[in-house]
């Protein structure tokens, strides 16, 4: 792979990266987009096609230029470094935004930057570390910031309303309202229309099969359950922690996957590449499962966003109970293809259809 730094090209030894055997619906495809990563987690596509990637590990924001051709491997450029667990990402106007573990700082940013011409600038801040370190923003069609936050435990009443949650601030940081409640970790936003959608991580502890992880349809000031309560096929039920709390106002999920499978990004496909049969469906990852006996997760799938019907996407990841792959982000490109970051082999993969 060819590394970049900020005075140009340069040619760096890094592990070139093995594809796993990865198991795909019939026509579709999978090659290493790029490889010799520490720790990839979410990305957002650039103005000018460029893709902007976090590293958790190395504390950076990388770019990934696009290579040639649809097996070509892109070029990186360390964009920015030094930060604290930086996860979440954005542009716009101006600005690349990354949301950092107790802050979402802002960088200048025009189509085309390799490298971030000045230090970042603190919009907001947020609550670090806790059980759940990882931010996510996103920007709504309304043009202001969303950013989750998940909990600092596992299952209990937080004292920071900042936690569990989802906020809303105007695109200077300022304006902060609470949008979104009882969320445990939504590592996932992604917007259908005007309607934001969130992945959630459920709590631990409750043994392999409970609770189901939700994926939820959100509304301005919606509580969506947790610590008290949670989603099982489709009805809202007590926490066992928790039987006399009143779970009246809960939301349900509109989808659930099976417990501990860790959902991560959730991208909704608007190509055109794709048959149409998975064009405006929901692509989530799910990580895999750290607290059951026999491994779940660790696969994409796909989720009908009017029924809530969950189906299998892309397979193989895990290898004979083997946790050797673990799929977080999650990109659809402006060709269609989908790019996946793989934050336990540190590779990202592009997923792309072509039938013959």
């Amino acid at each position: 792979m060819q590394w970049a730094g900020a005075q140009g090209a340069v040619s760096a030894t890094r592990p070139s990266g093995v594809l796993p055997p990865l198991r795909l619906p019939a026509g579709f495809h999978a090659s290493i987009y790029a490889a010799g990563l520490a720790k990839p987690r979410l990305m957002a596509l650039a103005p000018n096609g460029d893709v902007a990637l976090s590293d958790m590990k190395s504390g950076q924001v990388l770019i990934l230029r696009p290579g040639p051709g649809p097996g070509g491997r892109a070029t990186v450029f360390r964009f920015a470094g030094g930060l604290n667990l930086p996860h979440g990402l954005a542009f716009h106007g101006a600005y690349l935004y990354v949301a950092t573990t107790d802050a979402v700082l802002r960088f200048p940013y025009r189509p085309g930057d390799t490298h971030a011409i000045t230090p970042g600038t603190r919009v907001v801040a947020l609550p670090g570390g806790g059980e759940h370190v990882t931010r996510t923003l996103t920007f709504g069609p309304d043009g202001r910031m969303y950013v989750s936050a998940g909990s600092s435990c596992n299952a209990c009443r937080e004292t920071d309303p900042r936690r569990a949650a989802i906020w809303s601030y105007a695109a200077n940081g300022r304006d902060g309202r609470l949008y979104a409640s009882g969320l445990r970790n939504a590592v996932g936003l992604a917007w259908r229309g005007d309607t934001l959608y969130a992945s959630n991580n459920g709590r631990d502890y409750l043994g392999d099969t409970t609770p189901p992880e939700g994926f939820y349809r959100l509304k301005a000031g919606g509580f969506y359950g947790w610590p008290t309560c949670f989603t099982v096929g489709g009805r809202v039920v007590n926490d066992p922690a928790y039987r006399r709390a009143d779970c009246s106002r809960a939301l349900p999920a509109f989808a659930t996957v099976h417990a501990h499978s860790a959902p991560m990004d959730l991208a909704l496909y608007t190509g055109r590449m794709f048959p149409p049969a998975y064009r405006g469906q929901f692509v989530a990852a799910l990580h895999g499962s750290s607290m059951n006996a026999v491994p779940v997760g660790d696969k994409l799938v796909l989720i009908d966003p009017a029924s809530g019907k969950v189906r299998d996407f892309v397979t193989g990841f895990l290898h004979r109970d083997v946790y050797t792959n673990r799929p977080v982000g999650l990109l659809v490109m402006p060709d269609g293809a989908l790019l996946v970051s793989d934050d336990w082999a540190g590779l990202v993969y592009r997923v792309w259809y072509a039938a013959h």
